[in-house]
This record gives C-alpha cells, structure tokens and sequence, in this order.
C-alpha cells in the first residue's frame, strides 16, 4: 500500500505542473486577447505555424472564440491544481475529475493540434504525456488498492 501512495503523490505532481502550464497559458492567451492581438494568441497556441502567416486582421468574433480558449485553459488547469490536492490522499472523486476535465483537454488537443502538425513538441505534447502519465497512475494506485471494486 505505501508503494501505491507513491504513485498518488507522483501523480499530484505531474497534475499541479500541467495545471500551471495551463493557467499560465490561460492568463496569456487572455491577456492578449484582451490588448487586441489575436494573431500573438493564435501563434501562441499553433506554436509550430510561422507566425508571419497568421498576421492579419481577424473578426472581433475571432478573438472571443480565441479568448474563450483561454478562459478554458485556466479553469481547466484550475480545476486539475485543486483536484491534485486532494489526490495526494487518494480520493476517488479526485482522481476521476482530474482525468475527466484534464485528460479530455488534452484529448482534443491531440487530436486537433498534435495530429494536426499545429504544434512543437515541448511544451504541448510533453503537457498531453504528463496528464497521460498522472491519469494511467492514479488509476493503476487507485484500482490496485481498492479490492472492493
């Protein structure tokens, strides 16, 4: 069982550095949103794009999607910081929040900007194996010391 509590403590720290990765990229995304550079946002997120092609005039409707992204990436990253809290002690309820709102984010980043060729590989691809890696040992700690289940 104390080997199973390493994985846990292992896994909050891969979930609060992937958490802060996305605040920050949150805060970012926001606040260029908000000085009126879509295009630095955008190529901020699509880091693997020239960013002389993404310089343009974009709709006012752009940026809200764009900075709607960004309101995301913090909560989401919010949500998994608290959640990895609480699964430094194991709890159920934490684990699976954090995989459901962190794993799901990366899910459609991979399969949208990963597969899609939009992005280098550190820091975004290195962010998806992290939550990879927090989700499949809090899971494996989980179900390997829960006997009842």
């Amino acid at each position: 069982m104390k080997n199973l509590n390493i994985l846990f403590k292992i896994s909050t720290i891969l979930w609060i550095i992937w958490g802060l990765v996305h605040v920050l990229a949150g805060v970012l995304t926001m606040n260029f949103i908000l000085s009126g550079d879509i295009a630095s946002a955008i190529s901020g997120i699509a880091d693997a794009v020239d960013p002389a092609i993404l310089q343009m005039e974009y709709p006012d409707a752009a940026g809200a999607v764009i900075g709607q992204h960004g309101f995301n990436l913090f909560w989401i990253g919010l949500v998994t910081i608290i959640s990895a809290l609480f699964i430094w002690k194991g709890n159920k309820n934490a684990i699976f929040l954090a995989a459901i709102t962190g794993g799901l984010a990366d899910l459609g980043y991979f399969l949208f900007m990963d597969l899609g060729g939009y992005v280098n590989f550190v820091p975004g691809t290195i962010m998806t194996f992290v939550s990879s890696a927090a989700i499949i040992l809090s899971f494996y700690a989980y179900f390997k010391g829960d006997k009842t289940l």
